[in-house]
């Protein structure tokens, strides 16, 4: 799918028809791709690599405009089990043009920063602040699934939850490794940011820009440690919840064993005698009550035994 903009008092307004001067290519087929290729004469493989999620960052001078790969989160899906993907983000920015490409429909032009745009440089910086923006906000969306991961874990003696923070975990790993291969970009289009034509304003917001990405790194780095160094923690706790399980398995098997062994040598004989035959409505009831009453009095004594 393409979509058209233009700049119309300082914002974004959608052009299907007329003159435009942002496209937005979303996912393009094949007769799509020759379509734009004919229309901005870029570089075949970087439009192909703007949609493969496996391409690192980059960003290339040529003759004319500046063709970028830049690293974005992915959409999260509740199909993806708590896998958090990354996603590429191809922007081609001309004198008077700016062809983004996109692997699929995401919001990009949201947040206070789009509310007022200057230009197509403006708009290109702003986007790279919003993918960083993004990373950020999945961040946070990590730390509070982890968080209500690790409660459950704390009561549960099953893999499940473990296998979900291994997942998040290595989430982290790809998400440290599209934040790093950002940076090189960033600090790449900052060494000719005055070469490339950009203002002393512009200058600035990409110092902004790189700031905003270094902390983002140390942020999922630091997630990352935590998540490393607690692994054995956790299945630690998991491991420890199964034995307190099967402990009290056992003093339940023991509590039963032992009235079961009386009934077995001495049976309702002696209840009988006391009672009479004729009042089995008494025997029956006293003799279960007394298995049972024996019975939560051994449990208890074991686990009193096991306390000290």
């Amino acid at each position: 799918m393409i979509t058209r903009y233009t700049i119309e008092a300082n914002q974004l307004k959608e052009a299907p028809q007329g003159p435009h001067c942002v496209t937005v290519a979303v996912n393009p087929d094949e007769a799509g791709r020759k379509e734009l290729l004919a229309e901005f004469a870029v570089d075949e493989h970087n439009l192909h690599s703007s949609l493969d999620p496996e391409e690192p960052a980059r960003l290339e001078v040529e003759d004319g405009h500046l063709e970028l790969i830049f690293k974005r989160p992915k959409n999260y899906s509740s199909k993806d089990h708590f896998l958090f993907k990354v996603s590429s983000m191809g922007l081609f920015l001309f004198k008077d043009r700016l062809l983004i490409v996109l692997s699929e429909e995401m919001p990009i032009f949201t947040g206070k920063y789009f509310k007022h745009v200057a230009g197509l440089k403006e708009i290109f910086l702003k986007l790279l602040y919003n993918a960083i923006f993004h990373f950020m906000e999945h961040l946070k969306v990590i730390n509070m699934i982890a968080d209500e991961i690790e409660t459950k874990i704390t009561r549960s003696m099953e893999n499940r939850y473990l296998l979900n923070m291994f997942t998040l975990e290595k989430s982290l790993v790809y998400y440290l490794n599209a934040i790093s291969s950002n940076a090189f970009v960033i600090e790449r289009l900052k060494a000719n940011s005055e070469k490339l034509g950009f203002t002393e304003r512009s200058r600035e917001f990409i110092d902004d820009v790189l700031i905003e990405n270094t902390q983002c790194y140390k942020q999922a780095e630091i997630y990352s440690n935590i998540f490393a160094s607690l692994v054995g923690a956790r299945a630690s706790i998991v491991s420890n919840n199964l034995n307190i399980l099967l402990k009290n398995l056992n003093a339940i098997v023991i509590a039963i064993a032992v009235p079961s062994f009386f009934a077995g040598m001495g049976g309702m004989s002696e209840l009988t005698g006391l009672f009479g035959a004729e009042n089995w409505y008494l025997t029956y009831p006293s003799f279960f009550a007394l298995m049972i009453v024996m019975g939560v009095a051994i449990f208890h004594l074991i686990k009193r035994f096991e306390k000290h």
